[in-house]
């Protein structure tokens, strides 16, 4: 099954962020999309953002234009939540992101009136009902379509470190889980959502979509909801491991991070390396150990066994690719990766707000409530 890779221009950056709407009192969900999504189309259709419903009700997803730089696609997605708010706000409807809410209920949720999401539901049943997380995407461009399968097996190294980085879900349905991201374990239950397969180049690709449509498992690439996948309409690899983050300055920071890690390895590759890889259990268990233990995991960094306590591991990134986070443009943003390791990310922020609250977990919704207004560093409570 043949499939085309658009052309795209290097390293250039694209965004996507599912936004929960919420009841600025109760802090609970609220289905209310639907009324708000029409004017909000129609605004955005001029525009270099794009605003859009999601599988739920309770859900808004921005998304950038093509950034050609990482401060360019952030600036689409901040006019893009600026155009929410025009909107949300008089409506009594406030916003906050995590990769779960702390308290809502999958069955008080409404899916979506369109076809593909119904046909999801009909599909997955109680795993796809449960499907109440949210999560950022990442695009980066790649210039050379023999390059996308090489960089996403060598950037699967990295997904425990994106995935600790942004770990936003230690709650579920008003308990305290005891992983940093439940979200990252729930999301892969879905058919074709996951770790990506091991694959040497764009022909064993074609090969897995011809198996998965002429089964029926899937009609197209878009299906494939691989942690990281190839994105053939837009020319990008795009990273899709990450909770929801709270706050505008570490989603700038974590596309950074991506773009960065993405040039660097097809640097390599220009190079003329071979890019490194590790057995898929290996990966297997580095998801597992980020999702539990979130910036305190230690991961597998390499083939050998060798293992790194990932808030050490990341520190030690951002020195030897600061570099190419400059040349990039992007340095400021990438610096704030450290902000995270300093303040720690969503999920322990949440934790210590449920802590100095009794585990009220009321307070939790509105400290993010509050950090995706004002960002990281708000008071606790």
């Amino acid at each position: 099954m043949k499939q085309e890779f658009a052309d795209s221009p290097r390293s250039t950056v694209g965004l996507e962020w599912e936004i929960m709407l919420a009841d600025p009192d109760s802090g609970d969900l609220v289905g209310r999309a639907p009324e708000l999504l029409t004017a909000l189309e129609d605004e955005s259709a001029p525009e270099r953002h794009t605003v859009t419903g999601e599988l739920l009700t309770n859900t808004i997803e921005v998304t950038s234009g093509i950034g050609d730089s990482v401060e360019h696609a952030i600036g689409d997605i901040a006019a893009a939540i600026a155009a929410v708010r025009a909107r949300t706000d008089p409506a009594g409807i406030e916003l906050l992101s995590a990769g779960s809410h702390p308290f809502a209920q999958w069955f008080d949720q409404r899916v979506t009136d369109k076809s593909r999401y119904h046909k999801l539901i009909e599909r997955t049943q109680w795993w796809g009902r449960n499907m109440m997380i949210w999560g950022i995407h990442v695009h980066i461009g790649v210039e050379d379509r023999d390059k996308v399968m090489p960089i996403i097996g060598a950037l699967s190294a990295y997904l425990p470190h994106l995935q600790a980085l942004t770990s936003s879900s230690p709650f579920w349905a008003g308990e305290r889980t005891g992983y940093a991201s439940n979200r990252a374990l729930v999301f892969q239950q879905l058919p074709t959502a996951g770790l990506p397969w091991p694959m040497r180049d764009w022909s064993d690709f074609e090969r897995y979509l011809d198996d998965m449509v002429r089964t029926g498992v899937m009609a197209d690439a878009t299906e494939v909801r691989w942690d990281i996948r190839p994105a053939p309409r837009w020319g990008t690899i795009e990273v899709r491991a990450c909770d929801g983050l709270s706050t505008l300055t570490e989603m700038a920071a974590i596309a950074a991070l991506v773009q960065v890690l993405v040039e660097h390895l097809s640097r390599r590759l220009d190079a003329g390396e071979t890019l490194p890889t590790m057995p898929p259990w290996f990966h297997r268990e580095n998801k597992w150990r980020a999702a539990r233990y979130g910036l305190e995991a230690r991961v597998i960094v390499h083939a050998d066994g060798t293992q790194r306590l990932i808030r050490e591991h990341v520190s030690e990134l951002l020195s030897e690719l600061s570099p190419v986070a400059e040349e990039l443009h992007c340095g400021a943003e990438f610096a704030g990766v450290r902000d995270i390791l300093g303040s720690g990310a969503s999920y322990e922020r949440q934790l210590r707000v449920a802590d100095a609250a009794d585990g009220d977990l009321h307070e939790v919704v509105h400290h993010l409530i509050r950090e995706f207004r004002s960002g990281p560093g708000v008071p606790v409570v």
